[in-house]
């Protein structure tokens, strides 16, 4: 690291034409560059997400994205962001912080996350909050352990040297956000086996997988379990109908239909739970774009997929502690294991969800991988 006195003047600026948008877009390819374990997102994605006028996370935000250049070379970003649907949910003036990325310099990162907290104070809010990119419904936390292998699919990552620069500007732990491993390998304990069989069967519960053919329909008794579900769950924000057909118009293309399961009780629907393919193990090889070769790369790599993530998991609130969550995580795991999924991770689950981190334990999964959400008080 450079000290101080030796360091030229870091300009931080809003973003303010294109060119400053492509620089944006592409610093991560520079900070990541050695970086085995870094998945390249695709390029087109990103615009996409940082359009305003388009992105349904603006319907109910705001955002000002910082870019931070020492002697005219970009080294850092980050995204100052105000949701609205946070604070009125929540009753909470919170303000986030997303997108992160920084060159290995503590004056870097100070100088855009004073100029995000200052931006944050001007709407009135009380706290920072993140990485956070945009919500806790996109990828969020900061990987504090786990760097030893690439994230899966809507998962975030980050170089070792993240966490120093964000506690030195004086963040504090809000919350962990934990990730567990599962292999074909793992033998579920029989009284597990036995005890989801006698829910299944006392509770008179039907497990079906998604029909395609329905899918409008079977999107909406998704967001009616999804947003019923988590109400009052740490962080937890209701998707606007308009995010969810987003979000569902880009994972439709890439979804496996024996992976997202539903739950119900007299053919109402009471809990679903989704696992996705492991995209991210094919998109590692098109470096961002899709053309000339990248298409190509994603359809030739994505044939050797044999790892999934279950990213969402949701029971209507009457249904919960009654064993349903024990029965949706040991179907889906049959089901992949079946398909010849060999490898799986749960995540996250927040580290204070007890039942849930010790039902993943008892079938035999591994925490492997922490996340963390920092706060930095604004007053």
């Amino acid at each position: 690291m450079r000290s101080s006195k030796q360091s030229p003047e870091i300009d931080v600026t809003s973003i303010q034409s294109p060119a400053d948008l492509k620089a944006f877009i592409n610093l991560p390819w520079t900070i990541y560059r050695n970086d085995p374990h870094w998945v390249p997102p695709l390029r087109r994605d990103l615009k996409k997400r940082f359009d305003k006028s388009q992105y349904p996370f603006f319907d109910h935000a705001e955002a000002e994205f910082f870019l931070a250049r020492r002697e005219g070379r970009v080294v850092g970003r980050v995204v100052a962001i105000r949701n609205d649907s946070h604070i009125d949910f929540h009753e909470e003036q919170a303000g986030f912080f997303g997108f992160f990325e920084s060159i290995e310099d503590p004056e870097v990162a100070a100088a855009l996350f004073s100029h995000a907290a200052q931006w944050l104070r001007e709407r009135k809010l009380d706290v920072m909050r993140g990485p956070v990119n945009y919500s806790t419904n996109d990828d969020c936390g900061l990987l504090v352990e786990g760097f030893d292998s690439s994230p899966m699919i809507m998962m975030s990552y980050n170089p070792p040297y993240y966490p120093t620069l964000i506690e030195g500007f004086g963040f504090e732990k809000a919350k962990d956000l934990l990730a567990y491993e599962i292999t074909d390998e793992v033998r579920v304990p029989e009284r597990l086996e036995r005890t989801v069989q006698w829910i299944k069967k006392r509770k008179k519960i039907t497990i079906r997988p998604l029909v395609k053919k329905q899918i409008h329909q079977e999107i909406e008794r998704v967001r009616k379990i999804y947003n019923s579900a988590w109400e009052r769950n740490w962080g937890f924000i209701p998707m606007t109908d308009r995010e969810i057909d987003y979000m569902a118009e880009e994972l439709i293309q890439i979804i496996d239909p024996d992976l997202l399961l539903f739950a119900e009780i007299e053919e109402e629907p009471v809990a679903f739970i989704l696992a996705l393919p492991d995209f991210y193990v094919a998109l590692k090889h098109a470096n961002g774009r899709l053309f000339p070769l990248g298409l190509l790369k994603l359809l030739w790599h994505g044939r050797k997929i044999d790892t999934a993530r279950v990213l969402a998991f949701g029971i209507k609130k009457k249904y919960r502690e009654q064993g349903i969550d024990a029965l949706m995580y040991y179907e889906v795991y049959k089901i992949g294991v079946a398909k010849g999924y060999r490898r799986g991770e749960m995540s996250w689950i927040l580290e204070d969800n007890t039942l849930m981190n010790r039902g993943l334990v008892n079938m035999g999964a591994t925490l492997y991988k922490r996340y963390r959400i920092y706060d930095y008080p604004l007053s």
